[in-house]
């Protein structure tokens, strides 16, 4: 079995899944998993986040559900309401991330929006990626290198274009792929204990 974890480093809800995705990844450690971002704050989308009035209501159920926490240094940051979130910038640093360290991605993404989430820190400025990348003993300068590379750009366009063709337009979604069949294991928010059920019957039905 894979599974492909549809995010979105911007989203919320992505973020409280993170421990979720980790205690996984933990219980299985031979699991293959696939990250892809999504792209929700693109385009139309790409706007000053006082444009988004529900964030703050959403934060807070987000962290009633799963527990993460919303930092003070991210609050600061989204407090006047002009900070744009670029999902195409944040999937262009999550594959310089997956370019460095591939086996490592499912941490590393975690590390990129607790970042974002916890300290504040924009997805959009390399010195996130660096900071990101020495904490988790990577080579914090070729990782932001390859952010700023362009081709970084062309990974985070074939990451949307995946996200199309996988049907998925909610973040997150975990999916299952088990012997030719495709199948979603999560949307939006689920236990690990809730995801191993239906991956444990997805194999029983094979």
């Amino acid at each position: 079995m894979k599974l492909v974890y549809v995010f979105d480093a911007y989203c919320g809800w992505s973020y409280g899944f993170a421990p979720t995705l980790a205690e996984l990844v933990r219980r299985h450690p031979g699991l293959d998993v696939e990250v892809v971002s999504g792209g929700l704050f693109t385009g139309s989308r790409r706007v000053p986040v006082r444009e988004f009035g529900y964030v703050q209501g959403a934060n807070a159920k987000i962290s009633e559900l799963t527990g993460v926490s919303f930092g003070a240094g991210y609050t600061r940051l989204i407090a006047d309401g002009s900070f744009v979130m670029d999902s195409e910038a944040a999937a262009r640093g999550v594959a310089a991330l997956r370019q460095a360290a591939p086996h490592r991605i499912v941490e590393l993404t975690a590390a990129l929006q607790s970042a974002f989430y916890a300290d504040g820190m924009s997805l959009s400025d390399p010195a996130t990626y660096r900071a990101v990348a020495e904490a988790a003993g990577l080579d914090p300068d070729g990782v932001a290198d390859a952010f700023a590379a362009p081709g970084s750009a062309t990974v985070a366009k074939a990451d949307f274009e995946r996200t199309a063709a996988l049907g998925v337009d909610s973040f997150p979604t975990l999916l299952a792929i088990q012997a030719g069949r495709t199948v979603a294991v999560a949307v939006g928010h689920a236990t690990a204990d809730e995801v191993e059920q239906r991956m444990d019957a997805l194999t029983a039905t094979h």
